[in-house]
């Protein structure tokens, strides 16, 4: 009989933070580094943002060529992140994003953005459809979410107008380029950089493709509705499992609990089912709409905030927090966001309170768990760990 294959996961001690300065504020907007092939544009970024503390390689590609073709005038940037396409000579920027950190950085560069996802409707901020549209794919959250993102962007691009989709040969670009190319009817990728592409179709009349419906499953006595491209959409995530199997006796009617990073709201739901005042936050919008939808399918009471980790909570403080912090950006070990998960804890805990957190055996979760108290380990399956730590 074989062992278990170890799961590898390649950490960087931390990326973030050691370029985050002022001694590592997760919360701090700076201008983003960018290349010398991006020299005279700029934008704004933070920890949370993707591509941080830079821009994201397919987007440095997207400006790049979008420079070249002199684009200029009204453009809507569907994945605006830190509004770098908004430098470009002679361009208007609509800035368009779903990540709250991305809002935050958008905001400190001068920009109004909009909060949104793929299938909102845009015509009540801007009644008339820009003529050029560009769009990151988030290649990294699966088929769903890019024909969700593809269809978006037909929407929005009038007939005889112009849609820049940038993104990765690896994570599906092609595949997707033609997916996209059948819904415009004309198209072409015009830019290749390593394994970064971008692509210009010119949009024809046409209907635009629907969107992709919400998924449904029943976990731990809850009924979960995930969105396209929302983490565990699908079926319940394995650590998110050894979590909620390791808790299943803990009392928690009556707590104040928080749901930190809540994904499609598996967590929250579990903890307001088994009678817990609950709150959810996420940084990412499609999870806070996915978790609002799975609290009504259970008819279940509770707050869901988009917020970036605490930043929109007040000065609320929990019993208890439970979490399953995300360490991916992309395909990258990223854990500036998942180590102010932790900070957060620390801050929001009352006297007594107790953080709950799933990770990977690997990573290094319990020097960071002193600051709220000693680490304890409750559990250790599969890959993963359940850690807890009760403040002081």
């Amino acid at each position: 009989m074989t062992g278990r294959k170890k799961q590898k996961i390649r950490i960087a001690r931390p990326p973030a933070r050691e370029d985050s300065g002022d001694g590592g504020n997760y919360f701090e907007v700076r201008p983003a580094k960018l290349g010398q092939r991006l020299e005279g544009l700029s934008a704004f970024t933070k920890p949370g943002v993707r591509g941080f503390p830079g821009v994201e390689a397919a987007q440095e590609l997207l400006a790049q060529t979008m420079r070249k073709d002199r684009v200029s005038g009204e453009v809507l940037d569907l994945t605006a992140a830190g509004g770098l396409l908004g430098s470009l000579p002679g361009v208007t920027l609509r800035a368009v994003e779903g990540s709250a950190a991305a809002l935050t950085a958008l905001e400190a560069a001068g920009y109004a953005p909009l909060a949104a996802v793929p299938g909102d409707a845009l015509a009540e901020r801007w009644p008339e459809r820009a003529r050029t549209v560009a769009l990151t794919l988030a290649g990294d959250r699966g088929n769903a979410y890019i024909s969700a993102q593809i269809a978006w962007a037909h929407a929005q691009t009038p007939p005889g107008g112009t849609l820049y989709l940038a993104g990765d040969r690896d994570k599906g670009f092609d595949r997707y380029v033609r997916a996209a190319g059948a819904a415009f009817g004309t198209g072409e990728t015009v830019a290749r950089d390593g394994g970064m592409r971008v692509a210009r179709l010119v949009r024809r009349p046409g209907p635009t493709p629907p969107l992709p419906e919400a998924e449904q499953y029943g976990a731990y006595g809850v009924q979960v509705v995930g969105l396209p491209g929302v983490f565990s959409a699908g079926k319940a995530d394995k650590a998110t499992a050894l979590l909620l199997e390791t808790l299943d006796g803990l009392e928690l009617s009556g707590q104040r609990a928080l749901d930190l990073g809540c994904g499609a709201g598996l967590i929250g739901a579990w903890a307001a089912a088994r009678g817990a005042n609950v709150t959810l936050v996420d940084g990412d919008l499609q999870s806070v709409r996915s978790s609002r939808l799975t609290l009504e399918a259970n008819r279940l009471e509770g707050e869901v905030l988009h917020s970036d980790v605490d930043s929109a909570l007040g000065e609320q403080t929990f019993d208890l927090i439970l979490t399953n912090p995300p360490f991916h950006v992309g395909r990258g070990v990223v854990l500036d966001v998942a180590l102010e998960f932790l900070a957060a804890a620390s801050r929001r805990l009352k006297p007594g309170g107790t953080l709950y957190l799933v990770a990977n055996e690997p990573l290094p979760y319990e020097t960071p768990l002193r600051d709220i108290g000693p680490a304890r380990e409750l559990a250790r399956a599969g890959g993963f760990k359940v850690l807890a730590a009760t403040r002081d």
